[in-house]
């Protein structure tokens, strides 16, 4: 009897055990929820709270997903010093754990992490060699593609294709006894990005069409993204514009599955993974209790003796039992508190989120408005020349108002790229004005800081391009500004320089050079973070510290990188290289030509009176526009609502229509609509303070021509004039 209550208490210890286990376990899930619908701060918190768990415990393997855990978190958030430190620690507890497995992924997580950066990137595949020198060392095969591949993916992102297809030739030789489809999608996907890098796109295109045709056959979402990207950019390429629209269509449906239905898939798999172990762990549970019964009901028949001992060990049972039970609830209860406080952090996240979209787009348009007025009228008021002695003074009220206006656009912009929300657009520019026009914006701030710029325009290249000049003109303006701010009363070079030329695009390489303070070594990786700033002696040019992390994310929409050269006290270097199509010279450049060379907008307009309405309900907007109109000869009217508006093109003639967007009564959107159903041709351009990205489309399908955003620049303003303007009344 001595040995049955010994077995007994055993048994029960084992099971009180399992339930810190269990304990553990419902951390690891609820840090694990958390990270995958990217809330790193409760994912963060919730894996310190695992491993704090795990160490109290001596429990290794907790530990080891805790530091895992806290690795992808810190990954995520592109703190890898962080990362790399909870990486060191999954090393250490996969050594302990003694498991090849577990030694493998942590070779992995960190061959993932070092290989990103170019600088360390053969760091990271030495430790892709580990996990091959383990598998053949454990004959384990079929551990041998997964660092084959990385290998070769890494000398492709780095270019290096002779070493990519040594790597590339073994995963071939490999999968001759492997069957694995996601692998082998994989290896045809980097097949085809190594002869596309080679120029043999037709050997390119048969391998992506393989890798294609493997991701829609198994449905393999969290890789299908990256196989019809890299396909798009090969029609692309070849010219095939429509199936590179359809690839890249296809592109995003996939990536949409990863960030909405997979993860969604993940969370409820791992959920109910949970309850069937808590399920079959009850189950062991009342099965060994009902053998107990039994054994003691037998014995009971045998020996009175017997059966009071085997009451007291009931008892006993009964006790830890309940306290098991009591223990089990407490556990549940904390679970579903856990579950509670998750769906509640999802729904506040999802509202702050709402509101914050909802605040930049009211503050946009609240700030940008009074902006137009300040600009606009600061512009009118330099070209009078009975104000030539207030010149300076009202340079500097228009610098200030472009500062303004400038830090507005960093902050929207840095709010668009964090929520995903940008996207190039590519139109024809021509990239020696581009410079010029650059280089003359910044002639208040060089006088200020007295000093000299060198422009070096690129004479090679084919100065018509076609690609996004809205962010390139936004990297530029950051990196010029970034060096006046830096530089006093020395030299700063601005360059552009061609060093590849093919028959359809044009590989142009920028570099932004100043005899500044410049940059320690230690400083040169924080000067890239949101919010950080250097200490700088020029307090006429402070910043936000958005400008440079601006332009690293914006190269990354160019497929390009920004580099930087800098030594303290002999100034600093950035550079960055963007290939673009090359262009045709267009209506766009007649334009900026007419701007250039100061030719009235009157000289290439028919005679007669030319009329343009104004519809806005500002008052000192309406006097701004018509001014700049007037400048033109355009003969300008004036109402403040769109039910006026309406009753005016109805009754009037006139040549366009500038409408504003947002006005008391009816919206212009509404007036324009109304508007198209007796006039289909007047244009009509809309004047919006808004962030267009967000009402694009209604505006459009609402009738309107073109857009223009206040507070605009006069020369573009004039532009967009033009090219909307009947060509009856053109030369």
């Amino acid at each position: 009897m001595l040995l049955l209550f010994a077995f007994i208490a055993g048994n029960l210890l084992s099971q009180e055990k399992s339930y810190e286990n269990k304990y553990l376990d419902s951390l690891d899930v609820i840090s694990t929820t958390y990270l995958e619908s990217y809330n790193y701060k409760e994912s963060i918190e919730r894996s310190m709270e695992l491993l704090d768990a795990a160490n109290k415990r001596n429990n290794n393997y907790y530990a080891f997903r805790a530091h895992t855990l806290l690795g992808y978190s810190y990954n995520d958030l592109n703190d890898t010093i962080q990362a790399l430190k909870h990486y060191d620690y999954v090393l250490e507890y996969a050594k302990k754990l003694d498991d090849v497995s577990y030694l493998m992924k942590s070779y992995n997580n960190l061959g993932n992490i070092y290989s990103e950066n170019k600088k360390t990137a053969q760091r990271g595949i030495d430790y892709y060699h580990k996990i091959i020198d383990l598998a053949q060392e454990k004959d384990m095969p079929e551990e041998l593609i997964v660092p084959t591949l990385n290998i070769a993916w890494t000398y492709l992102d780095n270019e290096d294709y002779d070493n990519a297809w040594v790597y590339l030739r073994k995963g071939l030789e490999l999968f001759t006894n492997l069957d694995n489809t996601l692998h082998l999608s994989q290896l045809n996907f980097l097949a085809g990005r190594y002869y596309m890098g080679k120029g043999e796109l037709d050997k390119s295109k048969e391998y992506f069409e393989k890798s294609a045709a493997l991701v829609d056959q198994d449905s393999l979402v969290l890789f299908g993204g990256a196989v019809y990207y890299e396909f798009s950019k090969l029609y692309f390429n070849e010219g095939q514009f429509e199936k590179a629209y359809v690839a890249l269509e296809i592109s995003k449906e996939y990536n949409d599955k990863i960030f909405q239905k997979e993860r969604l898939q993940q969370i409820q798999f791992a959920s109910a993974k949970f309850d069937v172990g808590e399920y079959q762990q009850d189950l062991e549970i009342a099965r060994k209790e009902q053998l107990i019964k039994d054994g003691l009901i037998e014995k009971s028949r045998e020996r009175m003796y017997g059966m009071i001992i085997a009451s007291i060990i009931l008892i006993v049972i009964i006790i830890l039992v309940y306290r098991i039970n009591l223990s089990r609830r407490t556990l549940i209860l904390e679970l579903s508190k856990k579950n509670e406080e998750l769906i509640a952090a999802k729904e506040e996240a999802e509202r702050l989120t709402m509101l914050k979209t909802k605040f930049f787009s009211t503050i946009s348009h609240e700030l940008r408005t009074p902006l137009y007025g300040v600009i606009g009228l600061t512009s009118i008021l330099m070209d009078d020349k009975s104000l030539y002695k207030h010149e300076d003074d009202l340079k500097s009220l228009k610098f200030s108002a472009d500062y303004l206006l400038a830090l507005i656009n960093d902050v929207l912009q840095m709010n668009k790229m964090e929520s995903n929300l940008l996207d190039l657009e590519p139109m024809p520019f021509n990239l020696n004005e581009l410079m010029k026009s650059i280089v003359k914006s910044f002639e208040f701030t060089r006088l200020q800081n007295k000093n000299t710029i060198h422009l070096e325009l690129c004479k090679d290249a084919n100065a018509n391009l076609i690609g996004d000049k809205v962010r390139l003109s936004q990297v530029l303006m950051n990196l010029v500004g970034n060096a006046m701010k830096f530089t006093e009363r020395g030299d700063i070079w601005i360059k552009t320089k061609l060093i590849e030329s093919l028959d359809k695009s044009s590989k142009i390489y920028f570099e932004i050079k100043d005899s500044g303070t410049g940059i320690s070594k230690h400083n040169q990786e924080l000067i890239f973070e949101e919010f950080s700033q250097l200490q700088s002696s020029n307090y006429n040019y402070q910043g936000t510290g958005l400008g440079l992390p601006i332009v690293k994310k914006l190269l990354v929409l160019f497929n390009s990188e920004i580099n930087l050269e800098s030594k303290e006290g002999e100034g600093s270097k950035f550079s960055f290289t963007i290939e673009f199509e090359n262009g045709e010279f267009s209506k766009e450049d007649f334009i900026q030509n007419i701007h250039n060379h100061e030719l009235s907008l009157d000289s290439i307009i028919s005679s007669g009176e030319k009329r343009i309405l104004v519809v806005d309900d500002n008052r000192i907007n309406q006097v701004v526009t018509k001014r700049i109109l007037e400048q033109q000869q355009f003969v300008v009217d004036i109402c403040d609502n769109g039910i006026d508006a309406i009753e005016r093109v109805k009754n009037d003639q006139f040549e366009l229509v500038l409408m504003d967007v947002n006005m008391p009564g009816i919206s212009g959107l509404e007036a324009t609509k109304r508007i198209r159903e007796f006039n289909k041709h007047i244009p009509i351009i809309a004047l919006t303070a808004m962030e267009i990205d967000e009402i694009r489309e209604e505006i459009f399908e609402s009738g309107l021509n073109d857009i223009i955003v206040k507070p605009y620049d006069t020369a573009r303003f004039y532009q967009v004039i033009f090219k909307n303007l009947p060509s009856s009344i053109l030369n």
